[in-house]
Parts: structure tokens; sequence; C-alpha cells
């Protein structure tokens, strides 16, 4: 090879790593984390799957959560330029177009469905896929531009994999499923919306009718204090229905408190600071929630 060709070889590599890089960007692989691990916990409270069926599901699951994440990219690139924080991803800087994004997010959530259908069951994949429609369709499509309901409705997209992890596991869906279900489904809404106060100005001049932008900063942190409390509440039910032990209760109670303490400090002060930490208290709140399920059973 001649040193001519070396030259152009060495640039052509960062350039290509520079699109992989762009293309994993469009999965969001961030959010998807936290997903992941709500899969992979609730699997084992189910019942004991192999290693197998829990890495398939997984990859199903975030082949399928990627999809929805790079049709998102698409359809909200106008607003990600309008915007401080998402103005550099790939699809509103350019470096991708619109309809390469939502041809790798179809391809995505098609290959999710193959893989879970042939390798894990109909039933997970069905699930897999009412997820990346409900988040697509529901939520990026229909709500967000509408209404600041749309966490709040949107947010049973997210709120599927403990759904997809049970029906992996056992073939099938039971009480304590949607007791998972709903758990996801009430912490979206405090977590999101005190990522929204931090947001408001920029959604504001996106055109986002978030609940910070159109009722208000105040009326935002209550609303976030109620759905935390109902989240306390919606945390208890499993032990209840005897689903876990004495030591979920435990974990679940002093969490809940703990929520509720940061919403009640984010109410009452109206600081930002106190939005970033009850944020950031929620991503640690679920983790450990979720965590604390397979232990509970263990022990």
């Amino acid at each position: 090879m001649s040193g001519a060709e070396t030259v152009v070889v060495a640039a052509q590599r960062p350039a290509a790593l520079i699109v992989l890089r762009d293309y994993a960007t469009l999965t969001k692989p961030k959010v998807q984390s936290l997903l992941l691990l709500t899969t992979i916990t609730t699997m084992y409270v189910a019942g004991d799957p192999s290693i197998g069926l829990v890495l398939l599901t997984c990859l199903g699951g975030a082949l399928s959560a990627g999809g929805a994440g790079a049709i998102n990219h698409a359809v909200d690139r106008d607003i990600d330029r309008t915007m401080a924080r998402t103005a550099t991803r790939p699809v509103a800087s350019g470096r991708i177009s619109p309809g390469a994004a939502i041809a790798f997010g179809v391809s995505l959530g098609l290959a999710s469905f193959i893989l879970l259908s042939l390798t894990v069951n109909p039933l997970a994949a069905s699930l897999s896929l009412a997820g990346l429609l409900g988040y697509v369709g529901v939520y990026t499509l229909w709500l967000k531009r509408r209404t600041p309901q749309n966490i709040v409705i949107g947010g049973a997209a997210g709120a599927v994999p403990p759904l997809v992890a049970w029906a992996a596991t056992t073939g099938e869906l039971s009480g304590t499923a949607f007791y998972l279900f709903a758990i996801v489904f009430f912490w979206t809404p405090p977590h999101f919306w005190a990522l929204s106060l931090l947001m408001k100005d920029e959604y504001a001049k996106a055109g986002v009718p978030m609940l910070p932008v159109v009722r208000g900063e105040d009326e935002t942190r209550r609303q976030i204090l109620l759905y935390t409390v109902l989240l306390y509440a919606v945390t208890q039910l499993p032990f209840c229905a005897g689903a876990f032990g004495v030591e979920y209760l435990v974990v679940s109670m002093s969490l809940g408190a703990a929520f509720i303490y940061c919403s009640v400090r984010l109410l009452r002060s109206g600081d930002r600071r106190w939005a970033l930490r009850t944020y950031l208290f929620s991503l640690a709140y679920l983790a450990l929630l979720f965590l604390a399920m397979p232990l509970d059973r263990v022990v």
C-alpha cells in the first residue's frame, strides 16, 4: 500500500467511527440502560430464566427501544434543533437524514419482533412491538405536541419492559406483572416533570406544551408531589398481594419516603437545584426498587 493510500484509509476510519457512533446515538443507549435493568430484574422475579433467555430478551428489547428512539430522532428533528441539549443530535444536525433514521428504526423494530418471536415467544414479541408503536404513534406523533399530559399517557410505552420480561419468562402475564407496569407508569411523570422544570425555557422556545410551560412551575411541582404519593401507594400493592415480602416492603417504603421528601422540598423551595436532585434521585429510585425485587425473592 502506497503512502497516499495509507493516508486515505486512516482518514476513512475516523469517519466510519463517527457514523457508527451517530447510529448508536439514535438508539438512545442511556435511556435504554434503565429499561434493560427493569427487564432483567423482572425476569428473575417471574422465575428462574436461563442466561440465554435473559440475553435474547434484552437484545430484543434493546432493538425495539432503539428503533423507537431512532424514529423519534427523525420526527422530532425540528424540536431538537431549537434546544441546546439536543441540537447536536445526528438527525437534527444533518449528519443523518430523516429517511435513513426512520429506515434504521423500522429495521430495528422488525428485527426485534422476529428475534423475540423465534427465540422467546410471540407474546413477548407482541408486547415489545406495542411499546415501540406506543412510543412513536401515541407519544411522539400524537400527544407530545398537543397536550401537557403527553408524558402521563405516553408514559405507558416506557412501562412495557416489565410486561415483556414477565411474558418472556413465563409465557403469560399475571397480576404481579401489571403491578410492576404500574410502578414504572406512575414513576414516569414525576421523573420527567422534574427534568422539564430544568428545561422549561427550551421547551417553550420549541413550542412543546410540557406541563411547566402550559400550567406553570408551581402547578408542575404540585403534580410531582401528587404523583410521587400515588407512586408510593402503588409500590405497596405487590406486598399487599403477597408477591413480595418484608424485605421489599422496607426498601419500597424507605425509597418512597425519600422520593416524597425530595418532592416536598422541591414544592416548598421552588429551587432549580431541588428539581435536579429530584430528577437524579428518581433514576436511582427506580433502579434500587427493581433491584430489591429479586433480592427479596432470594431472601
